[in-house]
């Protein structure tokens, strides 16, 4: 899976110095499932003598064009100590996991100016991280660099080789190599999508590049290349090349200043039917399954006359639920959400569930409704995840309570949590993607088929079009 380069730049005006080469790592402890690129790691990555299969004239030549053509990213400007260097290489690797460069450099950039040091993020919520982290995605990311903090900070000092930082909850094979090499100059390689690409086709690696005895590979080859005096910029090269010129389909071989060394663009140049392309190997992405789900936005008008509406909806509380602490999205908040079979998708069929769920969640006769003022259904939003296509179907639910919202939750009558949020709220929270995009067709519905003139205005009950079940 391809991940764009990053990483500060390790010269800080002093000669590097060559470390220990490292020992090979029992096994890869269970953190390093922290995200994919860690997963394509080998369970013994060994570090091979360097030099042994990469001629000098190739590492030369790397790093001769990454001096000149490396983009200007904020995560290699950073000075100071290494433990400085060493976390703003962590923030950034796991940021550009599944994450394109341009859209991570504003987030590396705030969460870098809230929480400048791991001993500050230490300090934070995980709600606090969860909302910086909002938009990225995959926040499994955004839980084990907390968690990782804290483990570091608790044991009082920043792991400073590939096989201790390995034991840093979070932190796989990839992350250590590039943190262990690029903050600390220690001899260890980097595999990610870009350098299995490069790899591939320098060496004509046909292989399956998913499998593990694959991956190994990669890893064992790279551990040969890594330049022993200048391993960060080595990794970093590699990873650059393989982000810009040696792209998957339009790569820049003219400009490549390894193209001398590429055996695949030899073979293409010798047999027509062989493209550098081919190199690696595609391999079909599993389907994403199919999950489907309602979601139903509960909104609630306190203690409001039968005929009024605050205009500004100052009033007005949303309902969050915060999902369970493990499983997909855990810990984050989200409208009232039920899954529902793909048969059942039905707007009968969805309330049903939905009343059910509420039932369980809230004081309200859920069969009677008799505080429902509104409810109308909105639409449907189909979000993609890495391995499922989540279709939701979206309602808007408004509730007059005029005896407050404290009779609103059943005390100790569930476990999952529950918020009460004014819309103000709602607009700064950290939402997920998909969950934002809910509230804002919720939003954009009330504006334009309820004549709603501001937003959160509630309409009365003169306004409201009740739907018989």
């Amino acid at each position: 899976m391809a991940k764009n380069p990053k990483a500060p730049d390790t010269r800080s005006g002093r000669s590097p110095t060559r470390r220990p080469r490292p020992r090979r790592a029992k096994a890869v402890p269970e953190a390093s499932s922290a995200a994919d690129i860690e997963d394509l790691a080998p369970s013994v990555p060994g570090a091979a003598a360097p030099g042994a299969a990469a001629p000098t004239a190739l590492r030369a030549q790397l790093l001769r064009w990454y001096d000149a053509h490396r983009r200007d990213l904020p995560w290699r400007c950073v000075s100071g100590s290494e433990e400085e260097r060493a976390y703003a290489v962590w923030v950034s690797e796991v940021m550009l996991q599944q994450t394109r460069v341009p859209v991570v450099v504003a987030y590396y950039e705030r969460w870098m100016a809230r929480w400048p040091t791991v001993r500050s993020l230490a300090a934070a919520t995980q709600e606090e991280v969860n909302e910086m982290w909002a938009g990225l995605g995959y926040y499994r990311r955004a839980r084990f660099l907390l968690e990782g903090a804290k483990q570091i900070i608790e044991k009082g000092l920043f792991p400073c080789t590939a096989l201790a930082l390995r034991e840093v909850r979070g932190i796989g094979d990839y992350t250590a190599g590039a943190i262990a090499s690029i903050a600390f100059n220690e001899v260890v390689p980097v595999v990610d999508g870009n350098v299995i690409r490069v790899i591939s086709r320098l060496y004509t690696i046909a292989d399956n590049p998913k499998e593990s005895s694959t991956v190994k590979r990669f890893w064992d080859l790279v551990g040969q290349m890594v330049d022993p005096l200048r391993p960060g910029d080595f990794n970093q090269a590699m990873m650059e090349l393989g982000a810009t010129l040696c792209s998957k389909t339009k790569p820049g071989c003219s400009q490549c200043p390894v193209s001398s060394h590429c055996q695949a663009l030899a073979l293409s140049r010798e047999k027509s039917s062989v493209q550098v392309t081919d190199f690696p190997r595609v391999v079909p992405k599993a389907k994403p399954r199919s999950d489907f789900a309602a979601v139903c936005v509960v909104q609630i008008a306190q203690g409001l006359e039968e005929e009024a509406a605050d205009p500004k909806g100052n009033d007005h509380l949303f309902l969050l639920i915060k999902r369970p602490e493990e499983g997909l999205l855990a810990g984050l908040w989200e409208f009232p959400l039920v899954l529902v079979d793909q048969g059942k998708t039905d707007l009968l069929n969805r309330r049903k569930a939905m009343d059910k769920y509420l039932s369980k969640l809230l004081s309200i006769d859920m069969v009677r409704k008799p505080d429902v003022i509104l409810r109308e259904d909105v639409g449907e939003h189909v979000h993609i995840f890495s391995h499922i296509r989540l279709t939701m179907h979206v309602e808007l639910m408004v509730i007059n309570l005029k005896d407050g919202v404290d009779r609103l939750c059943k005390k100790g009558a569930d476990s999952t949590k529950l918020k009460l949020v004014n819309e103000s709220c709602v607009e700064s929270m950290g939402l997920t993607s998909g969950i934002r995009k809910v509230y804002n067709m919720v939003r954009a519905f009330k504006e334009k088929s309820l004549a709603v003139s501001e937003i959160g205005h509630v309409p009365t009950r003169k306004r409201t079009r009740r739907l018989k079940r």
